[in-house]
């Protein structure tokens, strides 16, 4: 069984309001009765820090990596990128590849799954294969293969380092001992975590293998968010999810997440809060004001 909420405002009969402070009247009034972001009318600041979400009143919070913790994000998309290009040319496949196919296609998901999505955005099917298919075969596990190659070698080469916005809340977290978790879909979760020297900062890890050991559908589906807050023990409904891609932040708000935080690194704060978001930030500094309150 659960444990009880750690803060008794916190209940799942409760909307996500209350995990965060009054509104005061005049910003009521200001969004007309809709849900405000952080990142309303393009303001990265639209909201003043008194608004934001306190997450040590949450059971948990669970964090997708890529994008959220650590800037791999960048390191996939250009991965995906320099790979799909190459790809495309070859096959004389059209439209060209474009960044907005990482975030339509690519950005949280499994990637063997991603791979397939964005072929059939272009009516192209080929075999599945197995996650064992060398890099050059034409299957999608093949091709999934051929883009990991090109990010291991630059995580090898470059290193990683977490965002200081995600240290300082993760501090500001475990000093009041709040549980916390990464749920990505990325197999790479922990070499990820390993290389920004943070992987015993989280005593839970949902990720690719994870998901593909036990079975567990790609985001947009809420199983390795769901799977996330078993392990720490939280009821998603007094739980946050952070997660900076559309198809994350649809799989928390499908798991019935509490408060599920959108952060805009590129995808968009309109489309983020479209998929589920009950809040958008910039970076997840913003949040470490309300949380040491």
């Amino acid at each position: 069984m659960p444990p009880a909420s750690r803060c008794s405002s916190c209940r799942p009969t409760r909307s996500w309001r209350s995990l965060v402070n009054p509104w005061p009247p005049r910003v009521e009034r200001h969004y007309a009765g809709r849900t405000p972001t952080a990142r309303d009318g393009g303001s990265v600041t639209s909201l003043p820090d008194a608004n934001l979400p306190d997450l040590r009143r949450c059971d948990a919070v669970l964090f997708d990596l890529d994008g959220v913790i650590t800037p791999t994000a960048e390191v996939h998309m250009h991965s995906w990128r320099a790979m799909f290009e190459e790809l495309f040319a070859q096959w004389g496949i059209e439209p060209a590849y474009t960044d907005q196919d990482y975030f339509d296609h690519l950005d949280g998901k499994k990637r063997y799954d991603g791979v397939a999505t964005l072929l059939r955005s272009r009516d192209v099917e080929v075999p599945w294969g197995d996650p064992s298919d060398d890099p050059s075969l034409d299957t999608v596990c093949g091709i999934g293969n051929r883009k990991n190659i090109v990010f291991s070698r630059v995580l090898a080469e470059e290193g990683i380092a977490a965002y200081p916005g995600s240290l300082a809340l993760l501090d500001a977290l475990a000093a009041v001992g709040t549980p916390v978790a990464v749920v990505s879909s990325s197999k790479n979760a922990r070499d990820v975590l390993t290389a920004a020297g943070i992987l015993d900062r989280f005593p839970v890890i949902v990720d690719g293998a994870t998901a593909e050991r036990d079975g567990l559908p790609s985001k947009p589906a809420p199983d390795m968010f769901l799977a996330g807050a078993r392990q720490l023990q939280a009821v998603p409904a007094r739980s946050a999810v952070l997660e900076d891609a559309l198809s994350g932040v649809a799989a928390a708000a499908a798991g019935g997440f509490g408060l599920v935080i959108g952060v805009d690194r590129g995808a968009g704060a309109a489309t983020l809060t479209a998929a589920g978001a009950h809040v958008v930030v910039g970076d997840l500094a913003e949040l470490v004001g309300p949380a040491t309150r």
